[in-house]
């Protein structure tokens, strides 16, 4: 598993305390996967109820609030297939 996965389940899983309602599935390019659930944050690529998908830059950039997912999705920066509804509570939960 990369670092940047690794980083980012941890960053997640201090946003997302009380686990996610629904299955969610970030992809970073090149590095790795992040699931989404009601148990938590972990490294994974499992079926999901909304795929995000995104470069390590852009998602780092959500993660330190420095670009919200909305933004980044109406640029072409993120791409979401699956449920919209999910992913814009997702994107609410991450700030």
């Amino acid at each position: 598993m990369s670092e940047m996965i690794d980083a980012a389940v941890k960053a997640l899983t201090a946003k997302l305390s009380g686990g996610f309602e629904g299955v969610a599935k970030f992809v970073i390019t090149d590095e790795g996967a992040i699931m989404l659930d009601g148990q938590g944050v972990r490294a994974g690529d499992d079926e999901a109820d909304v795929t995000l998908t995104a470069n390590a830059e852009v998602f780092q950039a959500i993660l330190e609030g420095q670009l919200s997912a909305a933004s980044a999705f109406m640029t072409g920066k993120l791409t979401i297939d699956g449920s919209m509804g999910m992913a814009m509570k997702l994107g609410s939960v991450l700030g």
